[in-house]
């Protein structure tokens, strides 16, 4: 258990505890917790890299707090996280919401990020393109079912939702048993409250002005590295489309997509995305590489 913040965090953490090991965060999605990171904990430890993967704010085993799901809050979280486990610096690795959240922290706190990489998950600098969304027609019906009171919630919680997000993302199938692993984990109390929280909050900050400080921060391009890793069979995100706002944003860009593969990349495509990571963190590591000192 970590602080950030006056909040606990928990962190799973692997790979050596020297200080001169670059540190790697990552961040889970919806409707997810640290464990989705699973293959990819002992791959980039043995890369000797400190691995730690974060229950975000609302989730797993972390703090619930009624309020601060905005990514402004979580961002802060994050920063926090970062320097609670002895460093100045770290690559955010996110994946879905997390993803989103990872390019927020590097807008809002780029002292604390030396890299990002973003799993199907778009730069939030603009989700609309001219005439197009970067999210699928059914991603966007789940968003605008989100926005419900209460319902969203008795969904997640009777299990029903949470195998409908993870049936419609991906291209692979999820087993029975991890199915079940995430239901639990929206059954504890007010998991399911807080994972609603952040997502209506995603919709409705656009006329507040932590939704117009939020957009201001990422439309400043991005001095850092970073990859995006798409699915070409994501049920939620359209990959065609996915990179144009980083690729304007942001200097020192890679994009990789992967096929056959949907949403959730860490657990359909577990090998390939452990091994497009370590390649990318080699030379992003070589560069910062004193990145705890």
């Amino acid at each position: 258990m970590v602080a950030s913040g006056g909040s606990r965090f928990h962190v799973a953490v692997a790979g050596p505890a020297d200080r001169l090991a670059p540190l790697v965060v990552l961040l889970h999605g919806f409707p997810q917790f640290w464990w989705a990171w699973r293959h990819q904990i002992p791959a980039l430890a043995e890369a000797g890299y400190r691995v730690a993967a974060m229950d975000v704010r609302g989730s797993g085993a972390s703090d619930k707090p009624p309020g601060g799901y905005d990514v402004l809050a979580r961002a802060r979280d994050v920063a926090g996280v970062v320097r609670s486990l002895g460093r100045e610096r770290a690559v955010l690795v996110g994946h879905g919401t997390g993803g989103i959240l990872a390019w927020g922290v590097a807008a809002l706190h780029p002292r604390v990020v030396a890299g990002v990489a973003a799993l199907g998950a778009p730069h939030p600098a603009r989700v609309v393109v001219p005439g197009r969304a970067a999210l699928t027609p059914l991603a966007l019906r789940h968003l605008a079912f989100y926005q419900l009171p209460t319902m969203p919630e008795r969904a997640l919680t009777g299990g029903y939702l949470v195998a409908r997000v993870l049936a419609h993302g991906a291209a692979v199938p999820f087993a029975p048993d991890d199915v079940t692993r995430y239901r639990d984990v929206m059954r504890i109390p007010f998991a399911a409250h807080s994972a609603m929280e952040a997502l209506r909050w995603s919709v409705r900050s656009a006329p507040r002005a932590s939704g117009r400080r939020l957009r201001a921060a990422v439309r400043r391009p991005l001095a850092i590295p970073a990859l995006q890793i798409h699915g070409s069979a994501d049920g939620l995100v359209r990959p065609e489309i996915a990179d144009l706002d980083a690729a304007r944003l942001v200097r020192d860009f890679r994009y990789d997509v992967v096929p056959g593969v949907g949403h959730f990349l860490p657990e359909e495509a577990p090998e390939e995305v452990s091994e497009i990571l370590v390649n990318w963190l080699r030379p992003v590591a070589d560069r910062h590489a004193l990145w705890g000192a």
